[in-house]
This record gives structure tokens, sequence and C-alpha cells, in this order.
């Protein structure tokens, strides 16, 4: 069942969103970019995502078919599953995969996350894919489309820290993929599953009956 906007934005959601509106004011994103942000800044109560978040040409349409297509969706660690799991299963029900719960081990040289996301590319090619905390599984992601002509519907990268987080971000956004990210060292889980969720009620609200 795929229920309207209406019934998933809970009234303390929209009360927040109208006061996030009436501080930001005028700027520069599309509706459907600045829905994006909107979220994240509930999410994080910081308003610097407003000019943080990338989004490349046709990278949210892509999400959009993709979700409502029910494509697979990974994510880098079990907290971001967590984050989109309640809505995506009321809306579409798109499978979600953790990377890390696939990994019990690290492969020699490698992080825990980073093994399960090399799994889940060579089972899901096809899937979105979400990074909000581990920047070694957004390189590895990047290094497996650096030399492919198929690429995923849609990449959220948004790792946070400080180790190789922008370097990932950087490498990402060299790629000719659909991608969502944020520069600098700012993201997370928190963003990660507020951009998806975001993205989740824009497919219904495109996708209605």
């Amino acid at each position: 069942m795929r229920l309207s906007k209406n019934t998933l934005n809970h009234p303390i959601l929209e009360q927040s969103f109208a006061i996030i509106d009436r501080e930001i004011g005028k700027h520069n994103l599309n509706p459907q970019e600045y829905a994006i942000a909107r979220r994240v800044i509930h999410a994080t109560a910081d308003f610097e995502f407003l000019n943080l978040l990338k989004f490349s040409h046709g990278a949210i349409a892509s999400g959009i078919e993709a979700i409502s297509g029910q494509a697979p969706i990974v994510t880098d660690v079990t907290m971001v599953k967590q984050g989109i799991q309640t809505l995506v299963s009321k809306t579409f029900n798109n499978p979600i995969v953790s990377a890390i719960e696939l990994a019990p081990t690290a492969i020699a040289g490698r992080t825990r996350t980073e093994t399960g996301l090399l799994k889940c590319w060579q089972e899901y090619p096809q899937a979105i894919y979400i990074i909000g905390n581990a920047p070694t599984a957004l390189l590895a992601l990047c290094e497996q489309l650096s030399n492919l002509q198929t690429v995923p519907p849609l990449i959220i990268g948004v790792p946070v820290g400080f180790v190789s987080v922008i370097e990932s971000k950087r490498t990402l956004a060299e790629l000719k993929v659909p991608q969502i990210l944020t520069t600098g060292r700012k993201g997370g889980s928190a963003v990660a599953a507020s951009i998806l969720n975001a993205l989740v009620i824009l497919a219904t609200e495109t996708f209605k009956g």
C-alpha cells in the first residue's frame, strides 16, 4: 500500500518544516532538492547542509524511478538501514541490505564495511547505494565503478569524519554516476537516511495510486 504525503509526515514534522522554511527564506535549490535539504536539516538541526548538499544532473529523477521500481537499497551500516526501513516498508517495500551485516570478518587490507560492500556490489549492481558512515566503503564502490559502463541508479555519498572522508567524496564527484553527496567532513547516518526518506516521499508524490 502506498501512502500519501500527509499520511507519511507527522504533524510535528510539518511544524518543524515550517520553522525551517521561515528561517531559510530564499534559496537557490529547486523544489525537489529543497525537499531533501529540508529533511536533512530537520534531522541534524544544521542549516549548513543547505549549501553542503550537491546533486548531479538527473540524480533525483533516477533515484525516484529506482525506488518506485523497487530496486534494492544497499546501506553501508545498520544504522542507515534502521533509519529508512520503516518508511520504505510502508511505501514501495524495496529490499534493504546492510553491507556490514554481510561481513562478519574483514578480508585482508579492508574494513568490514568495505568487505561487505564489495559483496553487495557482486550481487546488487543495480541497487541504490547509501554510504553514511564509512568512507572506505565509498572508495571501494568508486573503485568498482571506475572501469564499468553500467552504473547504479543512484549513489548517496555522505560519510562523516576526518580520515578519507573528503577524498572519498571527491572521488565520487569525479565519476559520471547519478549521485547526491555532501562536501566537506559533514554527513553521517542520519543525513544518509534523511536523503533516502525524502526521495521516498518524492516518489510517492510522483507515482500515486
